[in-house]
């Protein structure tokens, strides 16, 4: 009988921050990039709503909903029986009521098959983090410069640079953990006031763009393998997939025109007899 594979826990998550150990997470849209990335022992997989660009080719993210992000989670959870997996919920899936909140957040649970939310926002979503998790829901929370409030903030741009901003950041990680959340992404936030935050809340926090002192690292994976358009200054390329795609795309093209694919060796034979006999029939 096989073994069973032990799934990375909440519990597991916030004992790496008491231990000193640091959190990696990626993210995944489909079952292969999920197995892979499962096998190579990453402790959470985000399902961001970041497919909204990388995938589905979209300007932003506002316009991926829970069905679209229910069919991708669905897929990762298949490919996946390690990571503890987080799916994004998307823009006004939980602005408008706790009500609204506790029913999308199940879907995702109970539909999708994840073992976690993320919710983006502070202080203004403390009310809803904390039902949530009064459900029984795993809550990761989300403040700096978030996704879904481009438009307000005007661009994807650096927060908390001045006192107010810097005060607010922490306010929103202290209630965000006020309100059960196991950890918290810190984006696009300097990386002093990110140390400052990460050394005064106790659950963990995980760095995009907010330096090297958070608990853990969070990239999009189509960043960090060259499969996107350009690479953030926040993310790191460790390798470069397109050019290696291009290559391979070209080289097939090539082939076809030339006749050397197929071969006989990527084909599949008929015996003798039976092609005779329908070489007969048609005469």
């Amino acid at each position: 009988m096989a073994t069973q594979v032990k799934r990375v826990t909440i519990n597991d998550i916030r004992a790496m921050k008491q231990t000193g150990e640091k959190i990696t997470v990626l993210t995944a849209y489909d079952y292969s990039t999920a197995k892979i990335i499962d096998n190579c022992n990453i402790p959470i997989i985000l399902v961001g709503d970041s497919l909204g660009m990388v995938v589905l080719g979209y300007e932003n993210a506002l316009p991926v909903t829970m069905d679209i992000m229910i069919h991708h989670c669905k897929a990762v959870v298949r490919g996946a029986t390690h990571a503890l997996i987080v799916g994004d919920m998307p823009f006004m899936t939980y602005h408008v009521s706790v009500e609204d909140a506790l029913r999308n957040a199940a879907r995702f649970i109970q539909e999708a098959g994840v073992q976690a939310v993320k919710l983006e926002g502070g202080v203004v979503v403390e009310e809803k983090i904390k039902r949530i998790v009064d459900c029984g829901i795993p809550v990761m929370g989300h403040i700096g410069m978030t996704p879904q409030s481009i438009n307000q903030f005007g661009g994807h741009l650096v927060q908390g640079k001045k006192l107010e901003a810097a005060q607010k950041l922490m306010d929103d990680a202290k209630a965000v953990e006020q309100a059960g959340a196991f950890s918290v992404v810190l984006e696009c936030i300097p990386l002093r006031l990110a140390a400052l935050i990460t050394q005064n809340i106790n659950i963990p926090t995980i760095s995009i763009g907010a330096g090297p002192a958070c608990d853990g690292q969070v990239l999009v994976t189509n960043d960090m393998l060259g499969l996107s358009d350009f690479s953030p200054k926040h993310s790191k390329q460790y390798a470069k997939l397109t050019d290696i795609m291009t290559q391979a795309v070209n080289a097939y093209r090539d082939d076809v025109k030339a006749g050397v694919f197929p071969t006989k060796e990527n084909s599949f034979i008929i015996d003798n007899d039976v092609l005779e006999q329908v070489k007969a029939k048609l005469h």
